[in-house]
């Protein structure tokens, strides 16, 4: 087999090609008057840095579903899938066990009228945290997909 480095495995035997192409990803801004909630990882990759709450599309779901299944598997929390708004996409990598996941992560906006505790999954959330946007350290966000569209979407430094 071999790796052209960044996206296939070719076999010169019997001519098979493997594709290693992206996997789809949601993260959910959910907001509540001029607050965002981010979630805590407890494992790794990123273990202990902040998150967006989301995580991978599982195969026949759309985006809106993911999220929707996300949310109430790590927080608990029941949405409206038709209130959900996209807001943009990310390239990103996410690393697991030593082997590389090319992700597409796609943004979404949920607003609450009011805060949200939840009952957590710790397995994979140790916390939940509400912050405004002046209080927002890009540098403890655990994925640079994150970092950026927060940057951009939010007009942070």
């Amino acid at each position: 087999m071999l790796w052209d480095g960044a996206q296939k495995w070719s076999c010169s035997v019997c001519d098979y090609v493997l594709y290693h192409n992206m996997a789809a990803a949601v993260a959910v801004v959910i907001s509540c008057g001029e607050e965002i909630l981010f979630t805590r990882r407890s494992q790794e990759p990123k273990k202990g840095k902040l998150d967006l709450a989301g995580g991978f599309v599982d195969p026949d779901e759309d985006a809106e579903e993911a999220c929707a299944r996300e949310l109430f598997e790590e927080m608990k929390l029941k949405v409206d899938r038709t209130r959900l708004r996209y807001l943009g996409s990310r390239p990103n990598v996410y690393e697991y066990k030593n082997i590389a996941y090319n992700t597409l992560d796609l943004f979404f906006g949920y607003e609450l009228n009011e805060k949200f505790e939840g009952e957590l999954d710790h397995l994979e959330i140790s916390e939940t945290v509400w912050l405004d946007k002046e209080s927002i350290n890009l540098d403890e966000l655990a994925f640079d997909s994150q970092k950026e569209f927060l940057k951009n979407h939010l007009n942070l430094e």
